[in-house]
């Protein structure tokens, strides 16, 4: 891909991830904590895809952790250990808060609250923060 075609789609992904972002916090303020947790960690997740295409990489997975821990230019990341953690909280929300079955003998509505989904949109505004400092400077 060309640098242009590579900011492009990095700029497709970022605006996607913005988009899950609101639909979180409206989730949330519909009382829908589990889909709000979810939505998080996709808006999450495609921040990071963002940062991979935009230096021409492909990233792959769902893992947010992986994701970090994996990105080929460690260096552009400023407290990658911190990365790495709100990752790792993010991450825990991609199965779970999607399946009767990703949890012991309740639904994900009757489990997630209104702390968790206050937490995982603070955890994935960090992401979209982060990245769109990275990617205006590239």
């Amino acid at each position: 891909m060309s640098r242009s075609e590579s900011l492009y789609e990095a700029k497709r992904w970022w605006l996607t991830a913005q988009d899950d972002l609101e639909a979180a916090k409206a989730l949330h303020e519909a009382q829908k904590f589990s889909h709000a947790c979810f939505l998080s960690q996709q808006s999450a997740e495609k921040a990071v895809k963002a940062l991979w295409f935009a230096i021409d990489s492909d990233p792959w997975g769902h893992s947010i952790q992986k994701l970090v821990m994996q990105f080929p230019q460690q260096d552009m990341l400023n407290d990658v250990q911190n990365w790495i953690l709100q990752a790792a909280y993010l991450d825990k929300y991609y199965i779970p808060t999607r399946y009767p079955n990703g949890l012991p003998d309740l639904t994900p509505s009757q489990v997630y609250t209104s702390q968790d989904s206050t937490q995982a949109i603070e955890k994935a505004t960090f992401f979209l923060k982060e990245t769109q400092k990275l990617l205006e400077n590239l």
